[in-house]
């Protein structure tokens, strides 16, 4: 991972284009979409999810700006180890924050034939009026989305994030409606995460919404982060719980029926949006 060093221009960027907030770039992405990835880690996030390992990008309105023009010249110089799956992921923090930059920078990848992948864990989204449509319309130039499940029980949702979940829930019913294709991704965290009965739950929720599902991921909790809490002088919210164990990852998969969901193995062919 790099940290983006915004080149000095003469020429001033007119107002109305949109311009992103970047916490961070990695050129040769392998986990965060299908093929090598070049993934734009974007600044904001309002949730405070306990098991989160970057919290320096949680603050809004900070971060190096640039524009989309900036990103796909910056990117097109790695195209060449994309392969025919591989593309840009935009990640963060949570990118969905600054959707207008998201909709310039798809749009314009979408014009050069760059795949292009979302990110998310849900939580900006809202049916109202102007930010759905603004949904509506990057889901246009979005050939695939990453969606994190946190916890399926609203309550332990929010102790967990801060947040409920109901409307994460309701953009996954959008993207069902509109045969949006998602990887759907669970961070599985001992004494938060980790238990049989709601792991079934997402298992089963999965199912209901298997026609968009074309992969399903336990990412075991761990605790590389606790470095950068503190040097930001924030308490680390899960001290003292470990990462759960190979067994435990194990139970974690076959209870989500990980196996089931192979559909991105026919790629290069995903769906187009």
């Amino acid at each position: 991972m790099k940290i983006f060093e915004q080149e000095q221009s003469s020429v001033a960027v007119a107002d109305e284009t949109p311009t992103g907030f970047v916490h961070s770039i990695e050129t040769f992405g392998s986990v965060d979409g299908p093929g090598i990835r070049y993934v734009l880690f974007l600044q904001g996030c309002r949730m405070r999810c306990e098991f989160c390992h970057n919290p320096d990008t949680w603050n809004q309105g900070v971060g190096d700006q640039m524009t989309s023009d900036q990103v796909l010249a910056d990117a097109e110089r790695y195209k060449a180890f994309w392969g025919t799956q591989g593309g840009i992921t935009t990640s963060g923090g949570e990118a969905l924050l600054q959707i207008d930059f998201l909709i310039d920078l798809f749009k314009k990848a979408r014009a050069k034939g760059i795949r292009t992948c979302l990110d998310t864990c849900g939580q900006p989204f809202t049916r109202k009026q102007p930010w759905f449509g603004k949904f509506e319309e990057l889901m246009r130039y979005t050939d695939i989305s990453l969606v994190d499940i946190k916890q399926i029980n609203p309550r332990e949702h929010k102790r967990l994030t801060g947040w409920s979940n109901e409307n994460i829930f309701d953009m996954l019913s959008y993207m069902l409606a509109h045969n949006k294709h998602i990887w759907i991704r669970h961070v599985l965290v001992p004494q938060r995460t980790d238990f049989d009965t709601e792991l079934i739950q997402i298992g089963n929720y999965i199912k209901t919404i298997a026609p968009i599902v074309d992969k399903v991921e336990v990412l075991p909790y761990h605790t590389m982060g606790i470095t950068k809490y503190e040097e930001l002088g924030i308490n680390y919210p899960l001290d003292g719980i470990e990462p759960p164990t190979q067994a435990r990852v194990k139970n974690a998969e076959n209870l989500l029926h990980t196996t089931d969901y192979t559909n991105y193995k026919n790629y290069p062919n995903y769906p187009k949006a």
